[in-house]
């Protein structure tokens, strides 16, 4: 809801009420103000405008205890909460408020940010019905950042007798037609064998159209034609591994979609391109990609290649890429019970006008979640191990898996996910598994969360 929308006794509606104030200076209606202060329902108060409110309410600082005072555009690299270090981006230069505190009623003082010249100042304060954040915690936010905090005083708000536990989840990443079938079967005896629940994705054609890497041979090969690839994929099965769809194809076409055009490389349902230095655009949808039908036609072919491999539709579903339209999303919902993946979404979406795909903004979520898409989307929250520099994409290992999943414990009913890709050392796997449950992390199946 628009906030100048807002009408009086709205509030008293609900049990709970999140302001983001993303633009400076917007005129807040008096109603809302006066219903915020009122005290009867939890609110959230995200950044800017909390001024109107205090400036309204001649009693605020003596009555929550605390007023904010200047913008402060220091650099500001951590955020401590629960004894823990969350990271902030570092070129992230945006203002937050310095709060100045008063003795007057208790408050709760939450989480503190730490400045470059190692002075410290609250990033969030809590007192009666009010939580205010002195920035936009979705901004510039990755794994172990200060947007886990945000999810965790959500709870404060809305569920707050939730019970504290630590579930993980891990999932065998990128899997086609000419994966080594042996490798997946030894990293999927081992999860079993450790009483690790686990999911594995599949695509379900390998295409390499130019022969990127066959010296100009074209390749294509769908999975019915790897009687190996079929039994390993029903092993995996039977030991408790649950399918993902991940694709079609894993790529667009013949063109670079950002890189290669080759399955596993590229995005599937989104046009995306790499500048020479490495930086991806997201473009928008591809040209057939005009309405739902276009993905629907994707995911019956998915659907008919595994029938044609005695294999069975899964149920959930991860874009290649993390990558989509809305009107894949859309068909995503009619086809798959939930998703396994960071999701993007648009202006548009929320207020039912016309998409814009320019500004595309991607979020990852620490809990299952029904996003506005209408589905059910599983937490994918620190990303996967990858030993190796690919196109200017820094490595990432298991102590950096490891090091965000105890960032992860901030979130009192959080889940720590990653991904593995069967073709690394399966020391890598073995190490990280081992890391989160050291944290106290219990895993668990995609189908449990």
């Amino acid at each position: 809801m628009p906030v100048v929308s807002y009408a009086t006794g709205t509030l008293q509606q609900y049990s709970a009420c999140i302001y983001i104030g993303s633009t400076y200076g917007e005129p807040l209606p008096a109603a809302f103000l006066t219903d915020v202060y009122a005290g009867t329902t939890n609110v959230i108060w995200i950044y800017d405008n909390i001024w109107q409110l205090t400036s309204s309410q001649p009693q605020f600082a003596v009555r929550y205890g605390f007023m904010p005072s200047v913008f402060d555009a220091s650099p500001v690299a951590t955020v401590t909460y629960k004894s823990q270090s969350l990271k902030r981006y570092s070129a992230n230069a945006g203002r937050h408020h310095e709060l100045l505190h008063h003795r007057s009623p208790p408050r709760r003082c939450l989480p503190s940010a730490c400045a470059r010249d190692n002075t410290m100042f609250p990033w969030a304060v809590r007192s009666g019905n009010l939580t205010y954040i002195g920035e936009i915690p979705f901004a510039y936010m990755s794994e172990g950042d200060r947007y886990l905090i945000l999810c965790d005083l959500l709870f404060d708000a809305l569920t707050p007798t939730t019970a504290t536990q630590h579930r993980a989840l891990v999932r065998l990443e990128d899997i086609h037609p000419l994966s080594d079938p042996t490798a997946l079967l030894q990293a999927a005896e081992w999860l079993f064998s450790n009483g690790i629940p686990f999911s594995f994705h599949i695509t379900a054609r390998y295409l390499d159209p130019n022969g990127y890497y066959t010296g100009g041979v074209p390749q294509d090969v769908p999975l019915h034609t790897q009687p190996l690839m079929i039994a390993a994929i029903r092993t995996m099965q039977v030991l408790g591994g649950v399918m993902i769809h991940h694709g079609y194809t894993h790529q667009y076409s013949n063109i670079a979609n950002p890189y290669t055009a080759v399955t596993g490389d590229d995005c599937e349902f989104y046009r995306i391109t790499s500048s020479s230095a490495g930086v991806l655009t997201y473009v928008g949808p591809l040209p057939p990609d005009t309405d739902s039908s276009w993905a629907q036609g994707r995911f019956d072919s998915y659907a008919a290649e595994l029938t044609a491999s005695g294999l069975t539709m899964p149920g959930i579903s991860t874009f290649p890429a993390y990558s989509a339209s809305v009107p894949d999303y859309q068909a995503a919902v009619r086809t798959f019970a939930a998703r396994a993946e960071r999701t993007l979404y648009f202006p548009g979406v929320l207020t039912n006008r016309t998409i814009d795909y320019t500004r595309p903004a991607g979020q990852y979520v620490p809990y299952s979640v029904q996003d506005v898409y209408g589905s059910k989307v599983l937490p994918d929250t620190l990303g996967g191990i990858d030993p190796t520099v690919y196109f200017n994409i820094p490595p990432r290992l298991p102590a950096d898996i490891v090091a965000d999943a105890q960032r992860t414990l901030v979130i009192r009913d959080g889940v720590a996910s990653f991904f593995y890709n069967p073709e690394d050392p399966l020391s890598y796997l073995q190490q990280t598994v081992q890391g989160l449950q050291d944290l106290g992390y219990r895993f668990v199946s995609p189908l449990d969360v």
